[in-house]
């Protein structure tokens, strides 16, 4: 069972690289380590899923609004947050080898590379430093941010007075994140530059089970929207002995991977007043609100939802992810096994996917034509090479939900033919009838 899922991951990552997902960073220097670049492919889906987060977490809702704040924030930022004192985890190297290793996630208390000793554990910090400024000895110490949320608890009142928000209120950010991970790894899981989407809601102290309970539900509701394999995603709530400094109650949304067998891909926590009343300490800043009733002045609670757009994309390729038997092209030109990304159509990197039957001039003119009245509302791709089953075959492995293809009736009785990419039904539409068509279909 181990060695079928080691394959899977290894497949994954395969097919990243040939079908223009994810490229390793510098590959052509050897590689930067834990370090990804998004491709063609890889940039459309993991757009997608930002905005499909955004959709459903700001435009469809009144009481949340969005930011894009700073990645480069001052030292007090840190400060104030308790990331200088708390944000760290046990660091051991091994004497022989000199490899670092985080110490609770060794089993024996040996190298796992050679088996070497090693040193006594010692806290290591995983924010990133940098210095501003051009002139050497003048610099100012500033670190790129550990999480997003913080830019958000920095324009709390910026946001709520320019916005005439009043509590509760929610607000999202999509955004980098960088920390210096000491074992990062399984492909784009653990990265040391990542990329987070998160929500910060504001409540009264007295309202916050109510609405973490309501967070909660909806993070779970946003991924069982998207995912195939239902019984691969669940809950898991944090112990007292694992909660972070800031945090009254956690919860993990873990999927089913080849590594591990469940991890974490978005956390929902209870806040409590922690962020905005450190911020207001340390900054003299007022963050405080006032009950309309009582006139008593309290800081808000914070419920936090914070998902991670790099583990998104894992998830969704991890979930997509189908070997077939053969089922596309002749005899000759099927293989052994057919890979079939089904994504959910609102994420699929390519909707649509224009095959004219011939490179014949009038009947590529024809395809650009129809993908030309397409492409304002779906992304697209022009394929004209191979046989129309290599086509197919290309098309499923990216996860493309229709393909359009046109041949020389087309030209006689301005139809083309539509083919789905999960069933392989076949359909001939007029082409006026394109546009209405794929709207039902896809379902935007």
């Amino acid at each position: 069972m181990t060695r079928i899922k080691e394959d899977l991951m290894v497949k994954i990552v395969s097919l990243a690289k040939r079908r223009g997902f994810v490229f390793q960073t510098a590959e052509i220097y050897g590689g930067l380590n834990s370090c990804y670049d998004y491709g063609p492919l890889g940039a459309e889906l993991k757009n997608n899923i930002k905005k499909a987060w955004w959709k459903r977490m700001v435009q469809s809702r009144n009481d949340v609004v969005g930011l894009d704040s700073s990645i480069l924030t001052p030292r007090i930022v840190w400060e104030a947050s308790g990331h200088l004192q708390s944000f760290s985890d046990p660091l051991v190297e091994c004497k022989k080898c000199h490899q670092r290793f985080r110490e609770d996630q060794l089993e024996k208390n040996e190298c796992p590379d050679c088996g070497g000793e090693l040193t006594q554990p010692k806290q290591f910090n995983l924010l990133m430093k940098t210095q501003l400024g051009a002139v050497e000895g003048e610099k100012d110490e500033a670190y790129m941010r550990g999480e997003t949320c913080q830019g958000i608890y920095l324009d709390y009142l910026n946001v709520k007075e320019s916005m005439r928000k009043k509590l509760p209120f929610g607000i999202a950010q999509i955004g980098k994140a960088f920390r210096n991970e000491i074992t990062p790894g399984n492909f784009i899981f653990r990265t040391r530059e990542f990329e987070q989407m998160e929500m910060q809601y504001f409540v009264k102290p007295q309202d916050a089970k109510e609405y973490y309970d309501q967070w909660k539900k909806w993070t779970m509701d946003w991924y069982q929207t998207f995912i195939n394999q239902k019984e691969n995603i669940r809950f898991r709530q944090h112990g007292k002995d694992e909660l972070a400094h800031y945090a009254k109650e956690a919860w993990d949304i873990e999927y089913k991977t080849p590594f591990g067998d469940f991890n974490e891909f978005a956390g929902i926590h209870n806040r409590g007043d922690w962020d905005l009343s450190r911020h207001s300490q340390y900054s003299k800043a007022d963050m405080r609100e006032t009950d309309d009733e009582t006139k008593e002045k309290f800081t808000p609670n914070v419920v936090e939802v914070s998902q991670g757009a790099d583990r998104a994309v894992l998830m969704f390729l991890l979930d997509a992810y189908n070997e077939t038997d053969p089922r596309s092209g002749d005899e000759e030109a099927k293989h052994e096994k057919e890979v079939v990304l089904k994504f959910h159509p609102e994420l699929a990197p390519i909707k649509v996917a224009i095959l004219p039957l011939s490179k014949k001039e009038n009947l590529t003119k024809l395809a650009l034509e129809v993908q030309e009245k397409i492409s304002p509302s779906y992304m697209t791709m022009y394929d004209e090479t191979g046989s129309i089953g290599k086509r197919y075959r290309r098309q499923d492995e990216i996860g493309t939900p229709c393909c359009l293809t046109m041949d020389f009736d087309s030209l006689e009785d301005g139809a083309v033919t539509i083919r789905d990419r999960d069933t392989m039904a076949q359909e001939r539409i007029k082409i006026k009838e394109v546009g209405n068509y794929l709207k039902e279909k896809l379902g935007f």
